[in-house]
């Protein structure tokens, strides 16, 4: 199944709905960036057509099934429009969201960028991620292409690198174009950071993230580089960048996560 048609909303009245599909969870939880890309295209249908920033906090774990979702604009401006929404679940909120919405096939100025695209192997030479029946990797990842650093995959063999670092290529199978919502989900579909640290694995909830979508991507594979500085405080920072194949950076990310008990 396309992410395009997993992630379809429906204008119902004043709200959307639309629905949780099966395999794009973490041990039947739904996915950070899946949910917020359902949010986010029933605030762009309620606004402008593109996400700028959106920041989701998260409340409850989204199960398979129906959701709603609410949008409201905040203010309609000149070049944006700022939104909120909720995404609700048959007995609870699942997500609470805030964001800035405009066109971004129209954006021009000054472009000035101290990063480059993460030095990677050829795609070919990367490891390639699929699912495991034990749940870990989980059945997402049958849904992506994933292909990770050799150096950041060795996490899969019980055997981390110790460096918080995760890089490597991604695209949508067959090839479905990427659209700024597929980046809110890729934004949260590589292995977290963490299990590279050299500490405690388990589920590292999401309590707040933040995507910023700075262009569309041009055809082709994804480079992408998720690291952590901080542990403290028992959560942990993940910032991402995303770069497209003409080597443009069209996404960031950060997000705040619970630390894993272990």
């Amino acid at each position: 199944m396309s992410f395009a048609t997993a992630s379809l909303v429906k204008p119902v009245g004043s709200h959307f709905e639309a629905d949780i599909l099966d395999g794009w969870d973490i041990q039947g939880n739904a996915n950070g960036g899946y949910l917020m890309a359902l949010g986010a295209r029933a605030m762009a249908a309620a606004s402008r057509p593109h996400p700028v920033t959106v920041t989701a906090h998260f409340l409850s774990p989204g199960r398979v099934g129906p959701i709603s979702i609410h949008p409201e604009t905040l203010k309609a401006g000149r070049t944006f429009n700022t939104m909120r929404a909720s995404v609700r679940g048959p007995q609870k909120t699942l997500i609470e969201l805030l964001g800035s919405f405009g066109e971004l096939e129209n954006v021009d100025g000054a472009i000035l960028v101290d990063a480059e695209p993460p030095t990677l192997p050829a795609p070919e030479q990367c490891i390639r991620i699929v699912s495991n029946e034990r749940g870990f990797p989980p059945p997402m990842m049958d849904r992506l292409e994933i292909r990770l650093h050799p150096d950041d995959a060795s996490l899969f063999e019980g055997q981390p690198s110790g460096q918080p670092l995760v890089r490597g290529w991604v695209r949508l199978p067959d090839g479905e174009p990427m659209d700024a919502f597929a980046l809110m989900l890729i934004a949260d579909a590589f292995p977290p950071t963490v299990f590279n640290a050299r500490l405690p694995v388990a589920w590292v909830p999401t309590v707040e993230m933040t995507t910023q979508i700075r262009g569309i991507p041009a055809k082709g594979w994804l480079r992408c580089k998720f690291s952590t500085r901080f542990i403290t405080g028992g959560v942990l920072e993940e910032d991402g960048e995303i770069w497209d194949s003409s080597g443009r950076l069209v996404a960031l990310s950060r997000q705040l996560a619970l630390m894993p008990r272990g």
